[in-house]
């Protein structure tokens, strides 16, 4: 690992000792300040914590109204808001507040937070505004003037974030439009603000995120990790921009191993409408895995007896296979109408409950357990909203339904990913009903109605 040249050294040292936002001077009015900092950082939140799936961005907040129907109909659960930066197109947010962040966060939305200011020296869409300005290219000090200009926006950014409620922990995403990676004083000022900006968000205790093109800032900062490692600081996390189409985080620019695993999300289709329960929004279409990916929720139903399976044959008198006699059992005596061992027995006891649950669905009561049964028992609970990237219990529920129902045949993990989407389409589509991705309601009730 080669040594940072000295005068990029004395630059950082210079700027990073500056006080970090929030700090005060002794005496009881700083301390207050102080206290009041640390209170809101006790209660803000932390976002988008370890996620596997689809996001949205668009420049302004969606309003509330907006937000509850892409919730219900959108495969979207991550959504990308522009908090603070200068430079942005943005600056006045209607919509966002601190009740608007946690109003999303409680919901279930995973929020990306954007900082866009200060862009590179030769990028021509800015300066924005007359108060608005460049990244400095100028190389005395190792760019001592980037330096600082990318510390004062980490405060800045920390700041704003604070006061929306998101917490440390979070990442906040720094977003460098794209510019002429071959001019060489603009993409070395521009490396040496971003390596700045990294250290001094970390030191507010948030994750460094980085989003720009991929052939632009995305390739700046792997040329940097490859060609000259150790010189500068590298975000935790890196957003490509390349509108390929692909819903993945892959890219032609760059090698596989770099931000790998968990540290990688792709922008992969750019601004254009999209429509869901009758809400339209400009957006731009991101694929997302961050952190450990969405990870599978322990059940804790039936201790002992394995639920989930690729078929569900239909049980008879004269034939039934005893693995699935015990599931029937076991979600039987969680519908109260079961109240015997659960041995895997299809014997006379077994029946009974079953014509009495077939009863109480409105199904004709019979001594066989079909393939409508079985998808209906097994989706039975709450209707609840889950997309790409969910892992509550309702997952564990959704794929043994779609099992059942023939639309699927894959393992039954509690996490909503990629087989999960593909047999729920494949419903859909059959059923003829939306075909969103997206486990809404009417999907429910068909699948609890055994269709």
């Amino acid at each position: 690992m080669r040594p940072l040249p000295r005068t990029l050294l004395a630059a950082l040292a210079l700027v990073l000792a500056a006080p970090l936002v929030g700090s005060a001077p002794a005496g009881a009015e700083g301390s207050s300040s102080a206290s009041r900092l640390a209170s809101q950082r006790q209660v803000a939140l932390a976002t988008p914590g370890d996620f596997t799936g689809y996001g949205f961005d668009q420049c302004m907040a969606p309003t509330q109204s907006a937000m509850d129907t892409w919730w219900a109909k959108s495969p979207f659960t991550a959504v990308g808001i522009y908090i603070s930066g200068d430079s942005r197109a943005c600056r006045t947010q209607t919509n966002l507040s601190p009740t608007w962040v946690a109003t999303q966060v409680a919901r279930g939305w995973r929020l990306l937070p954007i900082a866009l200011g200060p862009q590179a020296s030769c990028q021509p869409r800015f300066p924005r505004y007359k108060d608005d300005f460049k990244i400095s290219n100028k190389p005395a000090g190792g760019y001592a003037t980037a330096a600082a200009q990318g510390v004062a926006e980490a405060d800045k950014n920390a700041s704003d974030a604070t006061a929306y409620g998101i917490g440390p922990g979070s990442t906040i995403w720094y977003d460098l439009e794209g510019f002429d990676v071959k001019n060489t004083a603009c993409r070395e000022s521009a490396l040496v603000f971003t390596s700045a900006w990294v250290t001094r968000i970390k030191q507010h205790g948030y994750v460094a995120g980085f989003y720009s093109s991929a052939s632009s800032g995305i390739k700046m900062l792997d040329d940097a990790r490859t060609r000259r490692p150790g010189q500068f600081a590298l975000p935790d996390r890196i957003w490509i921009a390349r509108w390929d189409g692909a819903a993945n985080t892959s890219t032609s620019y760059i090698p596989e191993d770099g931000w790998r695993p968990g540290g990688r999300m792709k922008q992969y289709r750019g601004g254009h409408n999209e429509t869901w329960g009758g809400v339209t929004i400009n957006i731009d279409s991101n694929f997302i895995d961050l952190g450990a990916g969405s990870q599978p929720v322990a059940e804790g139903r039936c201790p002992g007896t394995r639920l989930g399976y690729w078929k569900y044959p239909t049980l008879s008198p004269t034939s039934a296979q005893a693995t699935r006699v015990k599931v029937l059992q076991c979600l039987l005596t969680e519908q109260g109408t079961y109240s015997g061992p659960v041995n895997g027995a299809y014997d006379a006891a077994t029946i009974a409950a079953a014509r009495a649950w077939q009863a109480a669905r409105k199904f004709t009561p019979t001594d066989t357990f079909e393939k409508r049964h079985w998808t209906a028992l097994l989706s039975a609970g709450a209707r609840t909203t889950i997309k790409r990237g969910s892992v509550d219990e309702s997952v564990h529920r959704l794929q043994r339904a779609l099992n059942a129902a023939g639309a699927g045949k894959f393992r039954a993990t509690g996490v909503f990913d990629a087989k999960t989407e593909t047999a729920l389409r494949t419903y859909q589509s059959r059923l003829k009903i939306a075909v969103s991705g997206v486990a809404t309601r009417q999907t429910w009730n068909k699948l609890q109605r055994g269709l």
